[in-house]
């Protein structure tokens, strides 16, 4: 079965564990890992259905708003998810599942 992929990116390490610790409670996904995207940017990438991607993708978002909040600035800075991507995506990019997140996908 095909499953989503979805990602948040914010600025500093602070609201990616915000972001990622909202991710994994609102919705069945697993947290496949984060992306070290620059010194103060963070992808955090998941997988699983689409429909729990999506819920996901959004309580990442509203966490990192209430970070937002606190730190007076913005912080997010996208966030996206893509339903079934193609295979190939996943030999090139860091979204697939691996060892240390099988215990995550029961």
């Amino acid at each position: 079965m095909a499953v989503a992929v979805g990602m948040v990116e914010v600025k500093g390490l602070p609201p990616a564990l915000a972001v990622a610790d909202a991710m994994v409670k609102a919705a069945r996904v697993t947290l496949v890992g984060y992306t070290v995207v620059s010194s103060a940017r963070y992808t955090v990438i998941v997988r699983g259905d689409v429909s729990e991607v999506k819920t996901s993708v959004e309580a990442g978002v509203e966490a990192v708003r209430k970070v937002n909040a606190v730190a007076g600035e913005d912080l997010l800075l996208s966030h996206h998810y893509i339903p079934r991507p193609h295979e190939n995506i996943e030999c090139v990019l860091p979204i697939a599942y691996t060892e240390a997140t099988a215990d995550f996908r029961v």
